[in-house]
């Protein structure tokens, strides 16, 4: 009597293939951005290295003609290589234009029309792809659903902050992401908090997989040597508080200035650059506090570990935050934090050797935290040692689950 074959089909979905993808998204590293969404390019060279897929990256830029650094950013758009190889992994850089007042509107399609000759470049050398991994709900991961239309393909797309707090307050894009959604194979978020945010547009929570982002362990350790130097050559006095990130309103810099003025001593060490460089530095001298802060500019991603560790604390004054990644990084090199309570920020903060979540975003609030955190002098080891659970597997894992599904199904 034959069997029926229900147990070998159920060995085969539970069997992991090494399988193709096609990432694609605007937030990734380049030659002349090497910061720029950096976080989607450690997540990649994690998922490969545990699962020894294969990967092509489509990356757009905005286009732009003029290369000479007096343009700006738009200069450096202009300057990013057409094509490049990044840890390995080969990474296209398609150019979309961005037109003034519509480009919001208009950026999806405008998307889809730069990376669909590149797909189809790759399709055409003996590329195959399994899916397409997209970050960023709008206006990438329209833009990645319209190709993953167009080429026959499912895809994935990881929400992760702005995309799904503040853009689908926009009537227009919330219509193009409940469209975009509804024809993912997959939904992921880095922080639980975020899927509340999917749930506001119409999709199940149990629709969402929670992969958070990693701290690579490796690269952000403690480096005592290095937080020697830089006390050195700035001559710094404790308490050293650190602000790390983009010189921008959300990011809260002034916030953390202001709260620093309410400390007696120390330093204020600010590492970014950014639109509010010059308001910042005019605060710092309104306050009274200019000698006592630094702003170090553009820091190498690997060489933050020395700002990280010079600090007694970090703090992140941010408005809105998806997952992070400066807190996990401060931990992993032994440093507590002060962080405002916004979405996934308390969901890393959980234990009082991490530091503080503080639930008013004010001043005074930031100021009585520090304090408590210097206060307590809190064993860099210890603080490792929590940083240690955030490690990059547990997310590879749950991707490779993830893709196995749909290219099984």
């Amino acid at each position: 009597m034959n069997m029926p074959c229900s147990t070998s089909a159920q060995t085969r979905s539970l069997t992991p293939r090494r399988l193709n993808l096609l990432v694609f998204t605007t937030l990734y590293p380049n030659a002349e951005q090497p910061h720029h969404g950096i976080f989607v390019e450690n997540r990649l060279r994690h998922l490969i290295q545990a699962s020894g897929y294969d990967a092509r990256v489509l990356a757009p830029v905005p286009w732009f003609p003029f290369t000479n650094r007096s343009f700006g950013d738009y200069a450096a758009f202009a300057r990013v290589p057409l094509r490049e190889r990044r840890h390995g992994i080969d990474v296209a850089h398609p150019r979309y234009p961005v037109i003034p007042k519509l480009g919001m509107a208009a950026s999806p399609w405008l998307l889809y029309r730069a990376a669909r000759p590149a797909a189809r470049r790759l399709l055409a050398a003996g590329y195959s792809f399994d899916a397409i991994d997209a970050h960023y709900v709008y206006p990438d991961g329209v833009a990645a659903a319209l190709l993953a239309r167009d080429l026959g393909l499912p895809f994935v797309v990881t929400g992760r902050g702005t995309d799904l707090n503040l853009i689908p307050r926009y009537p227009l894009a919330r219509r193009m992401i409940q469209w975009t959604v509804r024809r993912a194979s997959g939904l992921v978020t880095v922080c639980d908090a975020l899927r509340d945010d999917f749930d506001a547009i119409g999709v199940p929570r149990e629709r969402v997989k929670v992969l958070r982002n990693g701290v690579d362990l490796a690269v952000f350790d403690r480096d005592d040597a290095g937080a020697h130097r830089l006390k050195v050559q700035l001559g710094v006095k404790r308490p050293v508080v650190a602000s790390v990130g983009h010189l921008i309103p959300r990011k809260g810099h002034d916030l953390v200035i202001r709260a620093f003025a309410g400390l007696d001593e120390g330093t204020l060490l600010i590492a970014g650059t950014g639109p509010e460089a010059g308001r910042l530095r005019r605060l710092s001298a309104d306050l009274g506090v200019a000698d006592r802060v630094h702003f170090l500019g553009a820091i190498d991603h690997t060489a933050l570990k020395q700002v990280y560790s010079a600090a007694d604390v970090l703090v992140l004054a941010s408005s809105r935050e998806g997952w992070p990644n400066v807190l996990l990084e401060s931990l992993a090199c032994g440093t507590p934090v002060v962080a405002t309570a916004v979405y996934g920020s308390p969901e890393v903060v959980q234990d009082p050797r991490a530091g503080r979540i503080v639930a008013a975003r004010t001043p005074a609030a930031l100021t009585r935290a520090i304090r408590d955190v210097v206060a307590q002098d809190i064993d860099p080891g210890a603080v490792r040692r929590y940083a240690e659970k955030f490690s990059w597997d547990a997310t590879s894992r749950g991707q490779m689950a993830l893709f196995t599904a749909i290219a099984n199904r």
